[in-house]
């Protein structure tokens, strides 16, 4: 089966690095797919769920915002943080979902607005990927 080298990095650790068969990933306009053979693109990623297929299995992991280098051979993903369902603990996620909405409630400045719904987004990533592993 064709495949492509995909690479996952945060600035913590290598989260992936091996081949894929497929990838799915959030971007602004939805949900982008990658296979093998790809045109040249660089996007910007968004918090949500991805999905890449690696030794026949769809993996599902949570990620932040970050940047795709996609190449028709390798696809580099460089995002602020990547999680497995299993590294996700529900009430730390929960927990933070419901300070951002109690913060964008609030309404201050603009910066703060933005800064919440980013928080939310990456909440609300990490619980749909926890739910969706249990399917």
């Amino acid at each position: 089966m064709a495949s492509f080298l995909l690479e996952i990095v945060t600035p913590d650790r290598q989260f992936f690095y091996g081949e894929a068969e497929g990838l799915i990933l959030p971007i602004q306009d939805g949900l982008y797919g990658v296979e093998p053979g790809h045109e040249p693109v660089v996007t910007a990623v968004m918090a949500g769920e991805i999905r890449y297929k690696a030794e026949g299995q769809w993996h599902l992991a949570a990620v932040s915002t970050g940047f795709a280098e996609i190449m028709p051979h390798r696809v580099i993903l460089l995002v602020a943080a990547a999680e497995l369902p299993e590294e996700i603990d529900m009430r730390r996620a929960e927990a933070a979902r419901e300070r951002a909405e109690e913060r964008l409630r609030q309404k201050k400045s603009l910066q703060e607005y933005h800064s919440s719904k980013a928080a939310l987004a990456r909440a609300m990533a990490r619980l749909k990927t926890v739910r969706d592993s249990r399917r």
